[in-house]
């Protein structure tokens, strides 16, 4: 059974999640299904006991029951074809989203942004950043303006890694191979571009062979231009998505990564916090 977890809080940036996964569900005809998960955080107590009792039901538990109910009809209607769960937990969102991923395989977590501090509203009470950099799951961020799912597309930050095939197979599992993948590199080391470009026609082989994405570019970025400043990088790689018209980011998370690579100088962070295009960060796969 293939499934995406969504973590609901009735927003307009969950619902902005629930859209985007129903389209790309929909236009990829694959057979997910969405779990909705929503998390009683402010009235935990209250639920608790509910679940120990069913005559004790407070009327916020109702209303969130209703609302949830009323989600499921809306997206029947418009995605007949999709089937959605619905999950209530208690406590800490995070731990709770973390459990539901530790005991079911799913293929993403999917969750609603609104720009800088839309991760930080998704996951209350914890450290955005760490949930993304740790989490076991593929995560996919919606940014809350994105209206329609596209994967015309699909960048990847490479640095020639195995993990960034691991990434795209993770990719492929939720939009399928049909997209043109643009590489981008960040060249911090200031090696010689030509060298570079050895290494990307080998590095592109080997990525046609693993996945069966053939449509492939790429684009090398000067890291002195951007003096060497977090500010600067994270914005070079914003302006790289706007020129290259980029529909999906894919950030891979291994310690050889780009990801790990920019930790120090924040950059990664800088990104998460500002995403403006839907950002797919890999899943870590532990090392045999």
């Amino acid at each position: 059974m293939k499934k995406i977890l969504i973590p609901i809080d009735f927003s307009e940036y969950s619902q902005c999640a629930t859209n985007y996964a129903c389209q790309m569900i929909q236009k990829n005809n694959s057979k997910h299904e969405i779990d909705l998960l929503y998390v009683f955080i402010n009235h935990s107590n209250l639920y608790a006991n509910h679940q120990v009792s069913s005559e004790i039901l407070g009327p916020e538990i109702k209303k969130i029951e209703t609302k949830m109910l009323i989600l499921q009809e809306d997206l029947k209607l418009r995605y007949p074809e999709i089937k959605t769960n619905t999950y209530y937990q208690h406590g800490n969102l995070y731990e709770e989203v973390s459990k539901a991923t530790a005991s079911f395989p799913y293929d993403a977590v999917l969750m609603g942004t609104k720009g800088a501090s839309g991760l930080e509203a998704i996951f209350i009470g914890s450290n955005t950043y760490d949930v993304i950099a740790n989490a076991k799951t593929p995560v996919l961020a919606i940014p809350g303006e994105t209206e329609n799912f596209k994967k015309d597309r699909v960048a990847l930050l490479c640095n020639f890694k195995i993990a960034e095939i691991d990434a795209l197979q993770q990719a492929i599992t939720l939009i399928g191979n049909d997209f043109e993948l643009v590489l981008i590199h960040v060249n911090k080391d200031d090696r010689d571009i030509q060298d570079i470009d050895t290494e990307f026609r080998a590095w592109i082989e080997t990525i046609i062979e693993k996945t069966g994405i053939d449509n492939i570019s790429y684009t090398v970025k000067s890291q002195m231009l951007y003096n060497r400043s977090a500010e600067n990088v994270s914005h070079a790689i914003s302006n790289v998505l706007i020129d290259e018209q980029i529909d999906i980011l894919l950030i891979t998370k291994s310690r050889k990564s780009i990801f790990r690579k920019l930790i120090e100088e924040n950059i990664v962070k800088k990104v998460a916090y500002n995403l403006f295009v839907p950002t797919l960060f890999a899943r870590v796969y532990p090392k045999k």
